[in-house]
């Protein structure tokens, strides 16, 4: 339970006070005058200001200290009023730098080595030792907890940029996401109905099954959008509670065929191979895979009509290699990279980043017999992203 500050440092006057007054019952046995009225008043103005510590530490220094002063030259026992003007010293040292902090344990200590001239049978060496001893062990401590407290509102900046960098990522990552899914099924979709259209009166039967590619594309972008949202939604201990949690299977390889059968079915004729012996890869490089297949295919539908695409995917020995190129379109329009960069700046550079992520590289550029290919290659470990690969299975 917090307890707020305020509350706290009446707790600590209302306690000084106790502690003073209660010295105060030892004066005569001390053989230091019995307090009075006056003296009482003073112990007052030394220990009740620490309510205002935290408000105004210079200002309750001083009016301490001031009435240290009178109450020592009037004579009564100074050790009375000791714990008022040690708090006062460790407020503005855990407070102000050392250049102000420093002068106010210097003030305690003079006024305490002030009581001892003033005092009878004070020794002086003893005094102060004590005066400059107890100032900066009190000034000591205080400037440690200045430099904690500053360290901890360091370490709160520090923890609050992770979180916003993270945040940016995480925003950042499902951008992607969103741009893959909806430019890819909405280019598919596109293509399909302005073939309906077209052949609408003339090819019904034509025209029905691109009605129903479309209505099959939409429903997987819609799912994919939904699995999304349901990502986002739910907190990390969803699903084992009994909550909702994401149903659907994160896209990977295995979806692969589903998507070039799609693609095919939208006019882009779509080639899948598959080399070497397939195993299981961990989700997040299927995931990325999968993305970037789907990215390359986007760009040849919306970049090379007429063109023909070969997807093909390698299982190598610590590595997958997936690459996806395009012959040259019948229209004689080509995929320029350049034009791939403009728009929303998802597109290769959407590539890139998903490959540096998981520790892959990808090429991207023209094939010379004409044409353009995308080749990723992603490590299935840590330690094949550390060693490389150069055998195939």
């Amino acid at each position: 339970m917090r307890i707020h500050p305020l509350v706290v440092d009446a707790l600590i006057a209302v306690a000084l006070t106790t502690v003073a007054v209660l010295l105060g019952q030892e004066s005569v046995r001390q053989g230091w005058p019995e307090l009075d009225a006056r003296a009482y008043i003073l112990v007052g103005l030394v220990n009740l200001p620490a309510v205002f510590r935290s408000r105004a530490p210079l200002t309750v220094l001083l009016v301490v200290h001031l009435a240290c002063v009178v109450y020592v030259t009037l004579g009564y026992w100074p050790v009375v009023n000791t714990f008022g003007p040690m708090i006062a010293v460790y407020t503005v040292a855990s407070v102000y730098p050392v250049r102000v902090s420093l002068p106010g344990a210097g003030l305690m200590s003079a006024v305490w080595i002030y009581a001892g001239l003033i005092s009878e049978d004070a020794v002086m060496a003893s005094v102060v030792g004590q005066a400059v001893g107890f100032s900066l062990v009190l000034w000591r401590f205080g400037y440690v907890a200045r430099q904690s407290a500053e360290l901890a509102r360091q370490l709160k900046r520090e923890q609050d940029e992770r979180a916003r960098r993270e945040v940016a990522e995480e925003r950042g990552r499902i951008a992607r996401e969103l741009h893959d899914v909806v430019a890819h099924h909405m280019s598919v979709i596109s293509v399909q109905a302005g073939l309906a259209r077209f052949v609408f009166a003339s090819d019904p039967t034509t025209a029905h099954a691109a009605l129903g590619t479309i209505s099959g594309t939409s429903g997987e972008a819609l799912e994919e959008l939904r699995r999304m949202l349901r990502v986002l939604r739910s907190g990390p201990d969803d699903g084992e509670d009994g909550s909702e949690a994401p149903d659907a299977p994160m896209p990977g390889l295995a979806r692969l065929g589903e998507m070039a059968e799609r693609v095919s079915a939208g006019g882009l004729p779509v080639e899948l191979r598959v080399t070497g012996t397939p195993r299981e890869v961990a989700p997040g490089v299927e995931l990325c895979a999968y993305r970037v297949v789907q990215e390359a295919l986007t760009n040849v539908i919306k970049h090379a009509p007429g063109a023909a695409a070969t997807v093909q995917l390698g299982y190598l020995r610590q590595h997958i290699e997936v690459s996806v190129t395009n012959s040259r379109p019948s229209g004689g329009q080509e995929v320029i990279p350049d034009r791939l960069r403009t728009g929303s700046g998802h597109g290769l550079l959407g590539m890139r980043e998903r490959a540096k992520l998981y520790g892959g590289t990808i090429s991207i550029g023209p094939l010379s017999e004409g044409g353009f290919a995308v080749r990723l290659t992603l490590p299935t470990s840590a330690r094949a992203a550390a060693q490389g690969d150069d055998a195939t299975e």
